[in-house]
C-alpha cells in the first residue's frame, strides 16, 4: 500500500490562481492599510502641487509661459519672499532655542513626572492653537483695547504702542509666529532630549570633564544635528502658514501667503491667478530644499538614538 501522492514542493506553496490562470488584480492585505494615506496624499498635496506647477507655467490663454516665473523678480515679490524668509528665520530661532530649553528642563524632570505630562500635554495644545483663534487672542490681549494694554496704560502708564501699532505688522507676527513655535520645538525636540545617556555625563565627571567639557564634545555634538533639524522644521512651519497672518494683517501683504491671496482674490487687478500660483511654487521649492535638509539631519540624529 503507497501513501498518497503530497505533490512536489512548488505545487504546495505556489498560490492558488483562480479559474483560466489568471492572477487576483487587487492589491495584498498588507497594503489595504495604507491606501487611504496614499489617497490622502494624493487629493490634498500631489494633485494641489500638479494644478500649481501647470498654473505657474501657463498664461491666461492656456498656452504655456515663462512671464509668471520670470514676474518673481519683481520688487514687490522678491522683498515679500525676504520678509517671509526673515520672519520665518526669527521665529524659527527663538522658537527653537527657548523650546530646547523647556525640554531640557522636562527631561530632568523625569520621565513619569507630572511636570513632564503637564507640560506635553499643554505643548500638544499649544502648538496646534493657530490660524484666526490665535489672532483673536493676541488681539484680545495685546490689541488696542486689550486687557493687558489698558492695564498697562491705566494702572503703569506704560504705552506698549508709543512707537507705533506693531501687533498688526511684522513685529507682531514675531511675536505671535514665536508663541506657537516654541511648543513645536519642545514636541520635537524631546526625543534626542531622552536619547542622551546619563552614563555619558557620569562616565566624562569620573574623567575629570567639566560640565563645560561635556556640553562641548559629548551632548553638544550629539544634538546638534537634531536641533538643527528641528529648527528647519520650525523654518517650514513658519514659511507656510497663512491664517494667523491673514487674520492679523489687515492691510497691506508683508509676507508671500498674503501676496498669494492678492493674487486670487483682487478686484482691482484682475488675471493673476497664475501668478499667485508662481509664487506658490517658489514657496514649494524652498520648503521642499528646507524638508530635505532636515531629512539628512534627522537620518544622522538616528544614527545614536537608535
Amino acid at each position: 500500500m503507497t501513501a498518497p501522492s503530497t505533490g512536489t514542493l512548488d505545487q504546495v506553496t505556489a498560490p492558488a490562481t483562480p479559474r483560466g490562470g489568471r492572477r487576483r488584480w487587487w492589491p495584498r492585505r498588507d497594503l489595504l492599510g495604507v491606501l487611504p494615506f496614499f489617497v490622502f496624499v494624493t487629493v490634498f498635496l500631489l494633485i494641489p502641487t500638479l494644478v500649481v506647477v501647470i498654473g505657474a507655467f501657463g498664461g491666461d490663454d492656456g498656452r504655456p509661459t515663462l512671464d509668471n516665473v520670470a514676474a518673481l523678480a519683481d520688487g514687490y515679490i522678491v522683498d515679500a519672499f525676504v520678509r517671509s524668509i526673515t520672519l520665518s528665520a526669527v521665529t524659527a530661532v527663538l522658537g527653537a532655542a527657548l523650546g530646547a530649553l523647556i525640554g531640557y528642563a522636562v527631561v530632568t524632570a523625569g520621565p513619569d513626572s507630572l511636570v513632564r505630562r503637564l507640560v506635553t500635554s499643554a505643548c500638544g495644545v499649544l502648538a496646534q492653537f493657530g490660524g484666526v483663534t490665535l489672532a483673536f487672542a493676541f488681539i484680545a490681549t495685546l490689541g488696542l483695547s486689550g486687557f493687558v494694554t489698558v492695564f498697562l496704560r491705566d494702572s503703569l502708564g506704560i504705552d506698549i504702542f508709543s512707537g507705533g501699532v506693531w501687533l498688526f505688522d511684522l513685529p507682531g507676527l514675531v511675536l505671535v509666529y514665536t508663541y506657537f513655535q516654541i511648543p513645536l520645538m519642545v514636541i520635537v525636540f524631546l526625543p534626542a532630549l531622552d536619547g542622551i545617556r546619563p552614563q555619558w555625563r557620569e562616565a566624562t565627571e569620573s574623567l575629570g570633564g567639566s560640565t563645560w567639557y561635556y556640553w562641548r564634545h559629548v551632548a553638544g555634538p550629539l544634538l546638534a544635528p537634531a536641533f538643527l533639524g528641528s529648527t528647519l522644521l520650525l523654518f517650514a512651519n513658519a514659511f507656510s502658514a497663512y491664517a494667523t497672518a491673514a487674520a492679523l494683517v489687515s492691510q497691506g501683504s508683508p509676507i508671500v501667503p498674503l501676496q498669494i491671496r492678492s493674487a486670487l482674490t483682487s478686484e482691482v487687478l484682475l488675471g493673476r491667478e497664475n501668478l499667485g500660483k508662481a509664487m506658490a511654487l517658489g514657496m514649494v521649492v524652498v520648503v521642499a530644499l528646507v524638508m530635505w535638509l532636515y531629512g539628512l539631519l534627522q537620518r544622522r540624529t538616528s544614527r545614536w538614538l537608535d
